[in-house]
């Protein structure tokens, strides 16, 4: 006898590209279970005039479907992992991290010039921080022009605004087919990605005896803890995706390296540093790596930043 697991998501095309994936997986590899997708609206969807900072960064593209995953009006959320806090509310958990796609960022531009060959004076959209604070360190003669929307939109609005070119995740535009639009990927060293950047979270009720079974064959454990490091990062400098914290874990074997950084949104101060060991240590080494950063003068960069959008 089927029975039916309800799959909660955003609405945009790629949030439901996301859910499809994770839908289809779960069918394939258990044959008595059929999926359904719930789309849910978040305050991010909603608010789309206002910079996200200036919104409150922290679960604005995830709360109202943990609301929902929470009250059992569905049993797995499908998340962008870059878009989730550090924390997770008490009584849900990552049920499974699938493998992980590209987590660079790139550019899209005009004519498809590459990032070193633009203008000077240039107009980049985008609405990240994160982006923003990285591209002006690298050329400061940049402008940055605030760009919120769907993938879709963004890519439109390449067109109908004065835009030289926009920055978008890798991710989300391989997973859409639009490979054919991306001028350049970004070498992390110019921009090093957000946490997470990349992967999805499909997000269960803490130890459902059900799901969690399910679920667990969707996981990749080298992409779990690669991103495990990044986020213990995020965690120990108490940020949130809509600030200028990137970090970047690698799974070299049983090895691995990250690299974390925090910038100001001027982008004329970068701290930024590495760290490596065994991989199952990943979260240990985040928030070694964090501690790092705040002796070098990080957590006054931050604080200068929640100060000024509040």
């Amino acid at each position: 006898m089927t029975q039916t697991i309800k799959i909660g998501t955003r609405g945009s095309k790629l949030a439901l590209w996301q859910a499809e994936y994770i839908k289809s997986k779960i069918e394939k590899q258990n044959s008595i279970y059929n999926a359904t997708i719930t789309i849910i609206k978040t305050k991010g969807d909603i608010i789309t005039d206002v910079p996200l900072a200036k919104i409150g960064g922290k679960g604005l593209f995830v709360k109202e479907i943990e609301l929902a995953l929470l009250n059992k009006q569905i049993d797995i959320a499908v998340h962008s992992l870059k878009d989730m806090p550090a924390i997770m509310p008490n009584g849900l958990s990552i049920g499974a991290i699938p493998k992980r796609e590209n987590p660079q960022d790139i550019l899209v531009s005009k004519n498809n010039i590459k990032l070193s060959e633009l203008k000077t004076g240039a107009v980049i959209g985008t609405s990240s921080l994160r982006r923003a604070s990285q591209l002006l360190f690298y050329r400061p003669d940049l402008k940055i022009n605030p760009l919120r929307g769907n993938l879709d939109t963004r890519l439109k609005k390449l067109n109908t605004e004065a835009l030289d070119g926009i920055i978008l995740a890798a991710a989300g535009v391989k997973r859409l087919g639009y490979q054919k639009n991306i001028a350049e990927y970004i070498d992390p060293d110019i921009i090093l990605p957000a946490a997470g950047q990349g992967a999805l979270c499909v997000q269960i009720r803490e130890a459902d005896p059900i799901i969690l079974p399910i679920v667990k064959k969707l996981n990749s454990e080298i992409n779990r803890y690669e991103v495990a490091g990044e986020r213990a990062f995020l965690h120990n400098l108490e940020g949130d995706c809509q600030i200028p914290i990137a970090s970047f874990g690698k799974a070299e074997g049983n090895q691995y390296r990250l690299t974390g950084l925090v910038a100001d949104t001027a982008g004329k101060q970068i701290i930024k540093s590495q760290i490596g060991g065994e991989l199952k240590n990943a979260a240990k080494l985040g928030a070694k790596l964090a501690e790092k950063l705040i002796s070098m003068g990080a957590d006054k960069i931050l604080q200068n930043i929640k100060n000024s959008i509040q």
